[in-house]
């Protein structure tokens, strides 16, 4: 996982306009790989602010926030590249073939390098950035699960783990134990004692 300090180094080591906004994407939608790739332009809905992720994992569509910095990167992305069909249509004379997935996973290989993070990063790192620092930011699981696009919210389980913020938010029983102070000329145990 990648600390919001780390996803903008990412984000803005990427080499071109493609990358980089192909890198927000993946992180402020936190979608698959596979959907990113099968993004289109009408999947875009900036009346309602709203990603449309069509056939995601079990054949389910669902919608996910579009941020207003994102909107604002994908309509420079969309003077400049003029995508047709797929957001992010893959190389060669077709406009209506989409990115392939390994070059998903070079956006992301190169963009880490000239931002000289050592941390093995994968573009489902992002995804998983992405839930952990919504849920840094208070975000419930049950939001976290739709966004996501988890059938089940044990899969979405996963990121409570990963939360510092919620791990150190809860006090330790011990500090809520009414102790009584240490006394001085308590002799500690052998085994206690330093060798």
């Amino acid at each position: 996982m990648l600390s919001p300090e780390e996803v903008t180094q990412l984000i803005d080591a990427a080499s071109s306009l493609y990358y980089r906004t192909l890198l927000m994407t993946l992180y402020s939608t936190a979608v698959r790989r596979s959907e990113l790739c099968r993004l289109q332009v009408s999947d875009i809905d900036s009346q309602r602010m709203m990603i449309r992720i069509r056939q995601g994992k079990g054949r389910r569509d669902r919608d996910v926030p579009l941020s207003p910095k994102l909107l604002e990167s994908l309509r420079l992305y969309w003077r400049w590249r003029k995508p047709e069909t797929y957001l992010f249509p893959g190389r060669g004379r077709r406009a209506d073939v989409p990115i392939s997935a390994n070059m998903v996973w070079v956006a992301c290989r190169q963009a880490a390098q000239q931002a000289g993070i050592s941390k093995r990063l994968s573009p489902h790192s992002l995804r998983h950035s992405c839930a952990t620092h919504l849920l840094d930011a208070g975000a419930d699981l049950r939001t976290i699960q739709v966004w996501l696009g988890h059938s089940r919210l044990e899969h979405t389980l996963v990121y409570l783990h990963l939360s510092r913020r919620h791990m150190q938010a809860v006090p330790n029983p011990l500090d809520s134990l009414q102790l009584s102070s240490v006394v001085d000329d308590v002799q500690p145990s052998p085994r206690l004692q330093k060798k």
